[in-house]
């Protein structure tokens, strides 16, 4: 089942236009605290550029946005780029857009094309997604089922995941929830009912769209 849309993973990207200097930095999250702290870290790391312009939202349903124009002029910066990654409907991730200034003003119409240019290719960088439930199934089985295991992943319903070869293999498949029943019966099917299920996790996966 569909949970909610955001990001995979953190990007980074730079976009100069009249001598300024844009990058946006955005992240996946699981919360506003950690959104913040993420914030405060950009601030940091970027203490000496001009602005720090942040955009949070968070929740399955977008509940929590909070943006700051970080002294540029009031909605130019922070509530664009807000807006932008609102009307994508990706949640849980931050944006924060450092801006070095070159020296020529861009005026508010130009302020607001520039970051949310420089938040589209942040996005871009960090690769938009879907976040679904997923299960992982902890199996145990022959060394003898293994290759054709690996042959049946190339379809990309379910991926293996941290496999142990010791006297024998011990490996997690994750896969969508809608799977779970189909994967148990594959391997059923797949190892004569010799496979031996150990344990059995709900979950998240990110399918990147």
């Amino acid at each position: 089942m569909l949970l909610y849309r955001s990001i995979l993973e953190y990007g980074e990207a730079e976009y100069v236009v009249q001598k300024s200097r844009f990058i946006a930095h955005a992240l996946p999250v699981e919360s506003y605290e950690e959104a913040r702290s993420f914030v405060a870290e950009i601030k940091e790391e970027y203490r000496d550029a001009t602005h720090n312009v942040p955009a949070v939202i968070c929740g399955p349903k977008q509940e929590i946005q909070w943006a700051s124009d970080d002294g540029e002029p009031g909605g130019t910066s922070g509530l664009p780029v807000l807006k932008m990654i609102a009307g994508e409907g990706l949640t849980n991730l931050v944006m924060v857009i450092t801006r070095y200034f070159g020296g020529i003003k861009l005026g508010t119409g130009g302020l607001a094309r520039a970051y949310t240019t420089a938040a589209g290719l942040g996005l871009d960088a960090a690769g938009r997604c879907e976040v679904r439930d997923s299960s992982l199934l902890v199996y145990e089985f022959d060394y003898s089922y293994i290759s054709k295991l690996q042959n049946l992943a190339a379809d990309g319903k379910f991926e293996i995941v941290d496999p142990e070869y010791t006297d024998i293999v011990r490996t997690g498949i994750r896969c969508m929830s809608e799977y779970t029943e189909e994967i148990k019966g594959m391997m059923a099917n797949l190892t004569n009912g010799k496979a031996l299920l150990k344990r059995e996790e709900k979950g998240q996966i990110r399918l990147k769209i």
